[in-house]
């Protein structure tokens, strides 16, 4: 498997979760944004953050066969919270908010796109030496 494509999701997947967890924070600390915030939303982006920093980038790191799995659920995990926003509560939801779902769900697209490169290379190194 090709480790420097998966090192750099993992970093990628590092640097997103931080983010999640650095602004999911101050919300649940008390600094509060100049708009309104959906009162889940800060805890989910909390505790998927979180996730994602302990556990799925770490996963990714070392290579485990987890770590697909555990990437394409918090991508679908992204894209599900993006919808709920656009349909349920976009009269509600600040610009802010669905911006960052979007970076959010666009960054894990790369992270897995980094990650199936990654396999497709590790399949062909394979086949070749075959």
């Amino acid at each position: 498997m090709n480790t420097k494509l998966l090192k750099a999701a993992a970093i990628i997947a590092w640097i997103i979760g931080g983010m999640a967890v650095f602004a999911g924070g101050q919300v649940l600390l008390g600094t509060l944004p100049d708009y309104y915030v959906i009162d889940w939303l800060p805890i989910y982006n909390f505790i998927v953050g979180l996730v994602t920093v302990l556990v799925t980038a770490v996963l990714i790191w070392r290579n485990s066969r987890y770590a697909l799995p555990a990437a394409v659920v918090t991508f679908i995990a992204h894209i599900l919270v993006l919808l709920v926003l656009l349909i349920a509560f976009r009269d509600m939801v600040a610009r802010d908010s669905l911006v960052a779902m979007v970076v959010r769900s666009v960054t894990w697209t790369i992270i897995l796109a980094l990650m199936f490169r990654a396999a497709n290379k590790a399949k062909g190194m394979k086949n070749s030496v075959l």
